[in-house]
């Protein structure tokens, strides 16, 4: 995947990781450097290092963000806001954790601020559903990760779809932070102390939040055991 317009746009307004490509040349193999020589190049002014990182870790920021916002306009959003922050602040890291954790927390927290936003505009509770739209560019990457099952019976489907519905309509009654702490342990199968790290906080506040969301649900679903 290439470096998005919208970064390179940016990359003219001078700080940051660096607007020119001062360093292009001092690398040979970009693929073949671990994330710290990258960011290290990155830093210096070496876009094409920074596109590198995009390419190394786009598809995990789109999943995670598609995964916790549910709708692929809002993902997209976070996908690219995340990735301008990430840029712009890239000349602070100080790899006192690893590149891919510092990348996960900045889109947890890009998630958290839509998401609380949300909460706050009652009209944008409901889920998204899909009409089949096949737009270009990056909503073709979610249409692939969608689910696809082999067709059931009607009276199963439209169960499904019922839980489904009933699920979704619990999960936007969750806390931003609840809702993201259960999404990540039970959707995304991440450790406590790995949920902590992306979120910046301790393995006891996230388990106390994972407490919380999941006596939530159990108290919205309860009828449907």
């Amino acid at each position: 995947m290439s470096l998005p317009r919208w970064v390179l746009a940016v990359a003219g307004e001078g700080g940051g990781a660096g607007g020119g490509d001062a360093a292009l040349g001092a690398v040979t193999s970009l693929p073949s450097l671990d994330d710290r020589a990258l960011v290290v190049e990155a830093q210096v002014g070496n876009r094409a290092a920074f596109e590198e990182l995009v390419h190394r870790y786009d598809r995990d920021v789109l999943r995670l963000a598609l995964n916790l916002m549910k709708r692929p306009e809002d993902a997209r959003d976070v996908y690219q806001e995340a990735f301008l922050k990430v840029y712009r602040n890239l000349h602070r890291f100080r790899f006192e954790c690893s590149f891919y954790t510092w990348l996960y927390r900045i889109v947890t927290n890009v998630c958290l601020d839509h998401l609380r936003r949300r909460q706050a505009r009652p009209e944008d509770q409901s889920p998204e559903v899909n009409h089949g739209r096949n737009d270009e560019g990056i909503t073709d990457f979610f249409e692939r990760q969608r689910e696809h099952r082999p067709t059931l019976d009607p009276e199963r489907t439209m169960f499904g779809l019922e839980i489904k519905a009933r699920i979704a309509l619990a999960m936007e009654r969750l806390s931003p932070r609840e809702r993201i702490v259960f999404e990540m342990k039970h959707y995304q199968g991440l450790k406590l102390r790995a949920i902590g790290d992306a979120l910046g906080t301790t393995e006891e506040t996230v388990k106390n939040s994972l407490f919380r969301a999941t006596r939530k649900l159990r108290h919205e679903l309860g009828e449907l055991r």
